[in-house]
């Protein structure tokens, strides 16, 4: 393969190709997390471009955010597969390329001779990830949505409150963990490559992903028998955890051990239940919640969120106020965590920072998310073998 690149990049996948003809969000996701570890990634979009372009609002500037926060350095190139220059330009990037990924329906590829069957025939060396919704199996005509996943997975029946109806997350977390278990698995064949010479395939799909992610909720299935269920804010093997109610709002409380315990009674004034019998271990506090909150959220009461939070940090007891999106960012600033980048190429459009930290070949932010087609002329002359 020619692995000449198209720009020059430090981090650690420095050097590898990636042909990414994923859309939406679970591959886009995948390929944003291996651009940003130094990938050449080149995005295929159809001739409308990503369907997320289109998703707004919120927008800035008449661009989607949710196109934003997961498309930056990447290189944008308009290809009609059903075209046949746009199909032989396809392939000329894959001749390149040490990854292909794509989110098509199983056999969605095969009429333009890039399904996983025909690219490990044609390209031997090529790794070549697939992201469906349900496998390739049973579930292989069935859509690939974020929420179907969340209500197929025992999400849903689990998440909202005891008494209240099933309830989706607030952001498609399957899609995220799928592009989060197709990176892995990326990274595993391209070291396997590198050991032994030769590329495999990789698959993910968002059901088993759920099914993974979700792990003692569904584990207490797989290996005890016992149905999750419902339980609002409540956490089925630990309590206090979760949030409580104080004079003025909610804090969260978290307790995870006897001695966690101790010290939040202690501090709140109550240390005469750490010897109560009834919550003498975490089983038996779990058993008997109801006293136990109706205590707890009674002494709460006299006091507010701020001057709890200020006691129960410096006793050091973990626990939180509720913040907004915008809080937590700006949270995560004063921790000094830096969430925020801004593309060296353009400032206009701020995303949220890789969370990976290397200590020698950092995630970077090169270039900010691409328009449509952008960089045509840059990746053909690329593939014309001459300097961008």
């Amino acid at each position: 393969m020619d692995h000449t690149e198209l720009e020059d990049t430090r981090g650690p996948l420095s050097g590898v190709v990636v042909a990414d003809f994923s859309r939406v969000l679970a591959g886009p996701y995948c390929t944003m997390l291996l651009a940003d570890l130094g990938a050449t990634v080149i995005k295929i979009e159809a001739p409308r471009g990503d369907d997320t372009r289109q998703w707004l609002p919120p927008s800035i500037d008449g661009h989607s955010t949710y196109f934003l926060s997961i498309n930056r350095n990447k290189r944008s190139i308009a290809l009609d597969l059903k075209n046949d220059d746009d199909l032989r330009t396809a392939y000329r990037i894959v001749d390149r390329a040490d990854v292909l990924v794509e989110n098509f329906k199983p056999g969605g590829l095969l009429r333009f001779g890039l399904d996983r069957s025909q690219t490990a025939e044609r390209w031997p060396d090529l790794i070549h990830a697939s992201i469906t919704g349900f496998g390739t199996k049973g579930g292989a005509s069935l859509p690939g949505y974020d929420l179907l996943v969340q209500a197929l997975s025992g999400f849903m029946h689990v998440t909202g409150d005891a008494d209240g109806n099933p309830q989706r997350g607030g952001f498609a977390l399957f899609d995220i963990f799928t592009g989060l278990h197709a990176a892995v698995g990326i990274l595993a064949a391209l070291q396997e490559r590198s050991a032994t010479g030769t590329a495999q395939t990789v698959e993910v799909n968002l059901l088993s992903s759920a099914l993974s992610a979700m792990v003692n909720q569904t584990v207490a299935f797989t290996a005890g028998g016992h149905e999750p269920y419902r339980m609002g804010n409540e956490h089925p093997s630990l309590f206090p955890y979760g949030p409580f109610r104080a004079g003025d709002g909610q804090v969260v409380i978290c307790c995870g051990n006897d001695d966690q315990f101790a010290t939040l009674m202690t501090t709140i004034g109550l240390p005469e239940l750490v010897a109560d019998q009834r919550f003498a271990s975490m089983e038996l506090r779990n058993k008997h919640r109801t006293p136990l909150r109706a205590a707890i959220e009674g002494r709460l009461a006299e006091r507010g969120v701020d001057a709890w939070l200020e006691v129960l940090s410096a006793a050091g007891v973990c626990c939180a106020p509720i913040l907004t999106v915008g809080g937590g960012v700006r949270y995560a600033e004063q921790l000094g965590l830096d969430p925020i980048w801004v593309a060296a190429d353009d400032e206009r459009y701020p995303t949220v920072a890789n969370p990976i930290t290397l200590s020698r070949t950092p995630a970077t932010c090169r270039t900010a998310p691409p328009e449509l087609n952008a960089d045509e002329d840059y990746v053909r002359r690329w593939l014309d073998g001459a300097a961008p």
